[in-house]
């Protein structure tokens, strides 16, 4: 007899042998704490840019929110629950950004690509909630006479570059307005080629997990890439390396702890 999905159950590939377990879906008896899990250590820098370069990378219905600050962000995550307790990192490269729909109309910071350096939350962010993650190689943080040294690359090749320096206490935390992360969902479809069998804006609503903060002098480098060097993402981290610093914006270092499995990501439409 063959087998039926279950209402409300998760499934991804391979379905035929059970829904799948991940950060939305833990074992029958494991109970997870997102007021502990992860450990979260985040090293970030910002640069403001040129405000034209930025938008012809936002997809319809999108337009730029405010000053054009890139933010590119390196999180190296242990004690993951879903994970049974281990870790991996995750890059995030934003800018702030509006969405305004038929329906529905959000503000926040546009994730324009993620880089992880595990494939079961990569497969899983994708399928899932719509977080547009690609592989990278992430080495271990640096932290040496004051500077902290975040790099990543993809079979030897480095393509990211980030540091922050003169770190000092942050100054009283000013509450943002912010509707959460937006990002755009894109499936395509199969033998139709250059069609799509989904295109949706998605958004995870916004959280403030407990954390410790520091800031600092940041700086932030995107190596250009030939297509032999990086032969599936040369043009994601070109394009990246042609956007201008006109000015940067400093750079932070964050202890916090907790996180949520983005069960409550919406569809806005």
């Amino acid at each position: 007899m063959s087998y039926r999905f279950e209402p409300g159950r998760i499934y991804r590939m391979p379905t035929h042998f059970g829904p799948a377990p991940g950060p939305r879906q833990l074992p029958a008896g494991v109970v997870g704490n997102p007021a502990a899990s992860p450990r979260r250590l985040s090293v970030a820098v910002s640069f403001l840019t040129d405000a034209a370069m930025l938008q012809r990378h936002l997809p319809e219905g999108f337009s730029l929110a405010g000053d054009p600050v890139v933010t590119v962000e390196f999180h190296y995550m242990t004690e993951i629950d879903w994970l049974a307790g281990r870790g991996y990192t995750t890059i995030h490269v934003s800018w702030p950004a509006r969405f305004d729909g038929a329906r529905n109309h959000a503000a926040g910071r546009f994730l324009a690509v993620v880089w992880e350096s595990l494939a079961d939350p990569i497969i899983t962010g994708r399928d899932e909630i719509g977080h547009p993650k690609l592989y990278a190689e992430v080495d271990p943080p640096r932290h040496s006479e004051g500077v902290r040294v975040c790099t990543a690359g993809w079979m030897g090749f480095r393509f990211l570059e980030l540091s922050v320096a003169d770190l000092r206490p942050a100054p009283a935390a000013q509450l943002a307005t912010s509707d959460g992360t937006l990002m755009l969902k894109y499936v395509p479809r199969t033998g139709a080629w250059g069609e799509h069998e989904l295109c949706q804006v998605t958004l995870t609503p916004a959280e403030d997990p407990d954390k410790s903060r520091q800031f600092g002098r940041g700086a932030v480098r995107f190596h250009r890439a030939a297509w032999s060097d990086l032969p599936t993402m040369y043009h994601v981290v070109n394009a990246l390396a042609e956007l201008p610093v006109i000015a940067p914006r400093g750079g932070r270092v964050q202890h916090s702890r907790g996180g949520k499995p983005y069960l409550d990501q919406k569809v806005l439409l």
